[in-house]
């Protein structure tokens, strides 16, 4: 559980700040080459994580990463095309005026993304925070690619190991399935209004 929760908050810290901040400089900064920029980040959606996981593991592996867990979130903190995508098409539905008003006052563009832009957008970080919520707390091909220690073993993989030793087991299996299932069903209870809302609004009056 304490491993979960550790990658899910990092996981979820990451992708909320490099994917905002990435998606902020896409869809309200003017600079060369930046459709094309975009274009090739959307790109990369294209391609399935089963052609870059033999690339990805031996980079790690050299880093001296594996059987750790910065494999696994590490990564984050580069953002992700989908959510870039998300939250860039949510930017560009806030009126210009506000940046103007926040230029005439001296706000900085850094200022202006975080101040006045990124409160703005709060349902779409919460989607992003979700996605990326049920994402890491299920996760399962990571961690058995890159744990080998079970005191690092996250849920989602020691769900696995202990349906392997306790399969006959249906009370503790049912048990265990609940305290996997709980997390997510509670989170998206809470913040499913945020959740409606970012899904419904992404991508209306953007250009």
């Amino acid at each position: 559980m304490g491993n979960s929760l550790y990658l899910v908050v990092l996981n979820v810290l990451g992708q909320l700040f490099a994917c905002s901040l990435v998606a902020y400089a896409f869809a309200r900064l003017r600079f060369y080459g930046r459709d094309i920029l975009f274009g090739i980040l959307l790109a990369t959606m294209m391609l399935p994580s089963q052609v870059t996981m033999i690339p990805v593991f031996l980079i790690f592996k050299s880093f001296g990463w594996y059987d750790t867990l910065k494999p696994l979130w590490v990564g984050s903190f580069f953002g992700s095309a989908f959510n870039i995508f998300l939250l860039r098409q949510f930017f560009m539905t806030i009126p210009q005026d506000l940046e103007d008003a926040a230029k005439i006052d001296g706000c900085s563009f850094f200022g202006t993304y975080w101040r006045i832009l990124l409160p703005l957008v709060r349902p779409a970080l919460a989607t992003v925070a979700i996605f990326t919520f049920m994402g890491t707390w299920n996760e399962f091909m990571g961690p058995l690619i890159y744990i080998g220690s079970q005191s690092l073993t996250p849920l989602s993989l020691g769900l696995f190991m202990f349906r392997s030793e306790h399969g006959g087991e249906w009370g503790m299996m049912m048990a265990a399935s609940t305290l996997m299932t709980l997390p997510v069903v509670v989170i998206f209870f809470f913040a499913q209004r945020y959740f409606i809302q970012g899904v419904t609004l992404t991508g209306m009056g953007g250009k």
